[in-house]
């Protein structure tokens, strides 16, 4: 099957060493340096999926989406250096089906691409050999194959980083993952992130929670040593 995905980054480093990712599971891969020449190319071409920065010359990411959807529903995952939750909120807010910070590890990029594919076209994308796995832990439920996450049969939007997250700590209901276990499930060992990273991760995961039910308190922070999802099946 030929899936095909144009990348739009400045950053030269980041198309060479992304493309070179993605050709290697089989993509085909077209890329920009910026917005505008991608939108242009867009206009006569289709594409599976796009990966998009979101800070770049003459068009940013997100003028770039906002123009994509005015006629594709095309899925979009954004890759960026920007990571504060006010970014990540406007890029779903334009229409983005991931979010992605930079640092990056490959595995983590190529997991979230399949998801998506999958989520947004799954007679095409999804692998029909098995059934979907689901984790089913109380009132939380996390779909495996598509990266979905749902709380009380409310669905809460997650990051392919958050998710993965998610998914550890509830293989096993009350045990502690400390943060540098929680560091090894999302980046690879080459990839350079501090403690704090993953308590504002744990943090955003909270507030997203949160919105679904004000009185969510699963995830209990074990001060010193990392976190663990605590309740009841």
């Amino acid at each position: 099957m030929d899936i095909s995905i144009i990348l739009v980054d400045d950053d030269q480093n980041i198309l060479t060493s992304v493309s070179i990712l993605l050709e290697n599971e089989g993509y085909k891969v077209t890329f920009f340096t910026d917005g505008a020449k991608a939108l242009n190319h867009l206009n006569s071409h289709e594409f599976d999926l796009g990966i998009f920065d979101i800070k770049m010359p003459r068009m940013d990411g997100l003028e770039l989406l906002k123009n994509v959807r005015k006629k594709s529903a095309m899925p979009v995952i954004f890759l960026t250096s920007k990571d504060t939750e006010l970014d990540e909120a406007e890029a779903f807010l334009y229409g983005a089906d991931d979010y992605i910070t930079k640092p990056f590890s490959p595995k983590l990029l190529i997991g979230r691409i399949k998801a998506v594919l999958r989520r947004t076209d799954p007679a095409r994308f999804s692998d029909n050999t098995e059934a979907t796995k689901n984790y089913v832990r109380g009132d939380l439920t996390l779909d495996l194959d598509r990266h979905m996450c749902t709380w009380k049969q409310n669905t809460v939007t997650v990051t392919v980083t958050e998710f993965l997250l998610l998914e550890s700590m509830v293989k096993h209901i009350g045990h502690i993952k400390t943060r540098d276990a929680l560091m090894d499930v999302v980046y690879n060992d080459d990839v350079y992130v501090d403690d704090r990273t993953i308590d504002s991760h744990i943090k955003r995961l909270r507030k997203k929670f949160r919105k679904a039910d004000e009185h969510f308190d699963a995830i209990k922070t074990l001060y010193g040593i990392g976190y663990k999802w605590e309740i009841c099946d």
